[in-house]
């Protein structure tokens, strides 16, 4: 896997992945244009445990409508202000849906699937949990 990142101006980037897609990143606290580098750890976090929990549903057979993930974290007070602790809030959202199957993926999604995650643990104490809402 490569990437490349490139200044644009003051403290915005460009980064675009081997694959080609672009995204942009901002460094500025206030007026910035973009979501900052640790936002996007953040977010890949979300993103990566979300996809796991979504493919493992369906492969259960599970009437998934929706998926959202709630990310809070905690950071050192010193530089470098790394993740102290992150938790994901898992709201999933569907027919039916079976309880234990969705603890079942959000568990497999931090213990064995979710490259992001997983890294993070090394340094990062990373938290789970979920609720399952009966879809209208």
């Amino acid at each position: 896997m490569q990437a490349k990142v490139k200044w644009l101006d003051n403290n915005t980037f460009i980064g675009r992945s081997g694959s080609g897609h672009a995204v942009v990143f901002d460094g500025n606290k206030e007026g910035s244009t973009a979501p900052s580098p640790m936002e996007m750890v953040l977010m890949s976090a979300g993103a990566c445990s979300s996809v796991d929990v979504i493919s493992i549903l369906q492969k259960a057979r599970q009437n998934v409508q929706d998926c959202e993930v709630s990310l809070t974290s905690e950071r050192a007070e010193t530089v470098p202000s790394v993740f102290t602790k992150i938790h994901l809030h898992f709201d999933v959202t569907g027919h039916d849906l079976s309880e234990t199957h969705v603890e079942r993926a959000v568990k497999l999604s931090a213990d064995k699937y979710c490259s992001v995650s997983i890294m993070l643990t090394g340094s990062v104490e990373v938290t789970h949990s979920f609720s399952v809402i009966s879809a209208k």
